[in-house]
């Protein structure tokens, strides 16, 4: 039997399907290649959720809350990045810290437990790091921030949600995947930079946009430069009958609905003479 590094190698692969980091999905794609197999490959974002003036605060929130904190924010379609209008964002950032602090963290074996642990230390000390760094760069913290001590636990990977205000694009917990608890938040002024941040990552997978007026939220859905976008709702919204698919860094080919059917067949032309042919030679 093949290894999982050879699979991709193997002749009787046509197809390579792959779910993980973009770092990984580059040498598996890269290996399915040596073969000619298609690669599908479902990798990271760095996903946005725009919140215009006119949007429903209260829904927004609501989004806002589920779509960065749920599953500890380990999903690779959960917000990223909270791009805020200005004139809400005070709001926003006071309303999304206190639903934040409302949240219980514990053990996954407590029912009441809404934030549990991260996979692992590696990725908490990164994730933390992450915060850190966008501290020092000048961005606020609202809450959290920190591990989540439990008894009995002597080295606990539950981190407190956490808000950042005062964030700019380029700062660390908001250019990179940093797949945890954490909600930066970005202030805009117009439509169109709201976009340009929004599109300004390596990745494509999926976003959200808030607005009252829809055409405007159509306008600005258009515009992202995403495999997936969600008005008046957060980006965790994959639906097993509609296409999922991203661009960028953010990965390759269509999953779900007929369209994987396409990934992973080939078409082949078929045809039936029924009547004889005069042939030139």
């Amino acid at each position: 039997r093949p290894t999982l590094a050879e699979l991709p190698r193997e002749r009787a692969a046509d197809v390579v399907a792959f779910t993980g980091s973009t770092e990984i999905g580059q040498h598996v794609a890269g290996l399915a290649g040596q073969n000619l197999a298609v690669p599908a490959m479902e990798l990271g974002g760095n996903n946005a959720q725009i919140v215009t003036a006119d949007a429903d605060l209260d829904r927004a929130i609501d989004s806002a809350t589920f779509g960065s904190f749920i599953h500890q924010g380990q999903v690779c379609i959960s917000i990223n990045r909270h791009i805020v209008h200005e004139d809400l964002y005070d709001d926003y950032v006071s309303r999304l810290a206190e639903r934040a602090e409302a949240l219980t963290c514990g053990s996954v074996h407590d029912a009441d437990t809404d934030v549990g642990p991260i996979i692992d230390e590696s990725q908490r000390d990164e994730m933390l790091d992450y915060v850190e760094r966008t501290i020092d760069a000048g961005a606020t913290l609202e809450t959290g921030g920190e591990v989540v001590e439990l008894d009995g636990v002597d080295d606990s990977l539950v981190v407190a949600p956490t808000v950042l205000s005062d964030v700019t694009n380029d700062m660390p917990a908001a250019c990179n995947e940093h797949f945890g608890p954490i909600a930066p938040v970005i202030p805009f002024s117009t439509v169109d930079e709201a976009v340009e941040m929004a599109n300004d990552t390596e990745y494509g997978l999926s976003g959200g946009v808030h607005a009252g007026d829809l055409q405007v939220a159509k306008d600005i859905a258009n515009r992202m430069e995403t495999g997936n976008v969600h008005i008046n709702d957060q980006p965790i919204n994959d639906e097993a009958h509609v296409p999922f698919s991203g661009i960028g860094a953010s990965g390759m080919g269509t999953y779900n609905s007929d369209a994987f059917l396409e990934e992973v067949t080939e078409t082949k032309w078929v045809s039936i003479q029924r009547d004889p042919r005069d042939y030139p030679i």
